[in-house]
């Protein structure tokens, strides 16, 4: 008898499912999976039929699995303290297969323990497979699964049948080239409607809001255009360095680890048009068609639109901290790029002639992301302000860490002169609805487990953002001995991206 049973019962549950998370000895099932799926269990947002089963190489029993993850959510979960009660019951579905990805016989050994949770906790079948596993472990796991019987074609589901996804982590590959083979990869296997290709940003509150915000209230929409909005800022900014991950970022930059998917992903949010249903294609088509009215970044373009840099020695919340160069597994005289930014045009009828500067870093000033909407200044000034001029007017949606949505507008200050005032109207998440709101990876994997795509994105959607982002590679591989101009840490980047905007009369907010 599956003790969740009981009282676990919401209009938002998922279907009864066995989540196999591969990698499960990895920092993610302990640090964000296990404790969002703890998280969802107490808001009763968990089927009646679940379980979770890791797989990974390392030989350990059920309960040291479950003590492992116990620690993680007690160290991680957003609900603290644990709940001994609710857990006792909760940690009954978790459960451990050893073995190695490339040996037919742990996938045997799987579908065995997955038959056996069938009976016992309720799991009808449902599979959720998710791969938090470097991308060249794909191939094998996917072809695995296939050849012990464990992937349903999706028809099956739809004629009634038990449902078989699987969930993608990012990087999706590292250029254009690799992300069609994984995509070729997966398909192989699993159908595109099976695929979940996860992007943590999108789980975000105000990310999910950006959609009611300007597709439920008349106010804004009729605004959101050329003829009024004057730019768009998009920030990503990190104050942390890369943290111990020397070899990774070697590899992959700041720009493949976050313009190419987070960054872009809120361009497309921002700049997309009404979809004609909230059916996940019908999001996705209208964000695909964001990405397919991006002015390509020729060489020359390049060169004009974006800056690079690399942060130096300096100072963070008062501490002192290394240069890039200085960090471990970071070669001395390297070129990666820890910073970004990017003019960019969305040349269609909305935007056309509109640019949108976009810009994300590490070793910033303050950690913070955010999309601004700068509006056109009135046509006629009446007033004159003490600067010698009226301020714009600006739409700033915080994404974190302090979420909600600001917007500016000028005012008179009480008295008998006409004396103007910049001043906001500021909606907060925590202080309207509390500070415990649920986590990305809560709502992403209860999506997934209920087949609600729409955060998710598609195979067309990876590619052309690959497509976008490989041109601007292409451009600094023929200035391969060219370093990225240096920037201070706890400054908000190099001279240059400063430049960038100033040559357009603007400037960057600071957040």
């Amino acid at each position: 008898m599956n003790p969740l049973r009981n009282g676990l019962v919401e209009d938002r549950t998922g279907d009864a499912c066995a989540v196999v998370i591969f990698g499960a000895s990895g920092d993610l099932t302990k640090r964000k999976l296990v404790p969002a799926f703890y998280n969802l269990g107490v808001s009763r947002s968990l089927p009646s039929g679940f379980a979770i089963v890791g797989v990974a190489r390392r030989e350990k029993t059920h309960e040291q699995f479950r003590a492992e993850m116990k620690e993680g959510v007690s160290t991680f979960s957003r609900r603290k303290p644990i709940d001994p009660a609710f857990w006792s019951d909760f940690e009954r579905g978790i459960t451990y297969v050893a073995g190695t990805f490339d040996a037919q016989k742990t996938y045997e050994d799987l579908r065995l323990h997955l038959d056996q949770l069938d009976r016992d906790r309720g799991t009808a079948k449902n599979r959720l497979f998710y791969l938090a596993v470097p991308p060249s472990e794909f191939g094998q796991i996917v072809a695995g699964l296939k050849s012990a019987g464990l992937v349903q074609p999706p028809n099956v589901h739809r004629e009634g049948g038990a449902w078989t996804r699987v969930v993608v982590e990012k990087p999706f590959g590292h250029d254009l080239a690799s992300a069609q083979v994984l995509n070729d990869t997966i398909a192989s296997t699993f159908d595109e409607s099976q695929v979940f290709r996860i992007d943590h940003y999108l789980g975000k509150e105000t990310v999910q809001n950006l959609l009611v915000f300007r597709f439920a209230n008349s106010l804004f929409e009729p605004i959101w255009h050329r003829e009024h909005v004057d730019h768009v800022q998009i920030t990503v900014a990190e104050d942390i360095g890369v943290e111990g991950r020397g070899k990774f970022y070697e590899q992959i930059g700041v720009t493949k680890d976050i313009v190419e998917n987070h960054l872009m992903q809120l361009l497309c949010l921002t700049a997309m048009e009404p979809p004609i249903s909230l059916a996940a294609d019908a999001v996705r088509d209208e964000k695909v068609k964001v990405l397919r009215s991006l002015r390509p970044m020729e060489r020359s373009l390049v060169q004009e639109n974006v800056i690079r840099g690399q942060y130096d020695r300096g100072a963070v919340r008062g501490d002192e901290v290394p240069a890039y160069r200085e960090e471990p597994d970071v070669a001395r005289d390297s070129r990666v790029e820890t910073f970004v930014a990017m003019r960019v045009f969305v040349d269609n009828w909305r935007w056309g002639g509109v640019p949108f500067y976009v810009r994300a870093g590490k070793r910033l000033a303050r950690r913070v992301t955010e999309i601004a909407v700068q509006f056109k200044r009135v046509p006629h000034g009446l007033f004159r302000a003490p600067d010698g001029g009226i301020t714009q007017n600006v739409l700033a949606m915080r994404i974190q860490p302090d979420e909600g949505i600001a917007l500016r507008f000028t005012t008179k200050e009480p008295g008998q002169h006409t004396v103007l005032r910049d001043v906001a109207m500021d909606f907060r998440y925590g202080a309207a609805f509390g500070s415990n709101t649920p986590e990305a990876y809560e709502r992403l994997l209860l999506d997934s487990m209920r087949g609600e795509a729409t955060l998710f994105t598609r195979r067309d959607e990876v590619e052309e953002q690959w497509a976008y982002i490989d041109r601007v590679f292409d451009a600094w591989r023929a200035e391969a001995n060219a370093p990225p101009p240096l920037y201070a840490a706890g400054s908000w980047g190099p001279e240059q991206a400063d430049d960038l905007v100033a040559r357009d009369g603007r400037r960057w907010r600071k957040p």
